[in-house]
């Protein structure tokens, strides 16, 4: 599906705040309310906005340790990572990757002894044959 720039923007603008009034999406995109409602209830209807959710603070956002673990799977164990990983609340996204790795693991936990234990955790799951772990020093910026 092709998005034109007035989709774009809105998205962006969704993406920052899911609240913001449609009145003020409507003069960013210089758009009718009526015309900005459309769009969105078609891009939703069409599954590019699939839903909206909480953005967490900064203040605790901060206070977590973030890392991406990276990980080399066996042969055709893909599947029975994946659905374990899931099922650790800690594991913010997983993604498939080319190269040395199979999977990144983007994991945040509350303190290094929580990220220690997550990353042995993860370590020992049926399926991993290797770990590579980056931790996350900082965020430069984000969308």
């Amino acid at each position: 599906m092709q998005l034109d720039a007035i989709d774009q923007t809105l998205l962006s603008e969704l993406r920052e705040n899911a609240r913001c009034p449609m009145a003020l999406l409507a003069r960013k995109v210089g758009l009718s309310r009526t015309a900005v409602q459309a769009r969105i209830t078609r891009l939703e209807r069409d599954k590019v906005i699939t839903g909206y959710g909480a953005r967490i603070g900064d203040a605790y956002e901060q206070s977590q340790v973030s890392a991406h673990v990276m990980l080399t799977v066996g042969p055709k164990l893909s599947g029975p990572v994946e659905a374990a990983l899931r099922k650790i609340p800690e594991v913010r996204s997983l993604l498939s990757i080319s190269g040395t790795f199979d999977m990144i693991a983007i994991v945040q936990a509350g303190s290094i002894e929580r990220l220690d234990a997550l990353i042995d955790g993860i370590g020992l799951l049926e399926g991993v044959e290797r770990t590579h772990t980056s931790v996350v020093l900082s965020t430069r910026f984000q969308r």
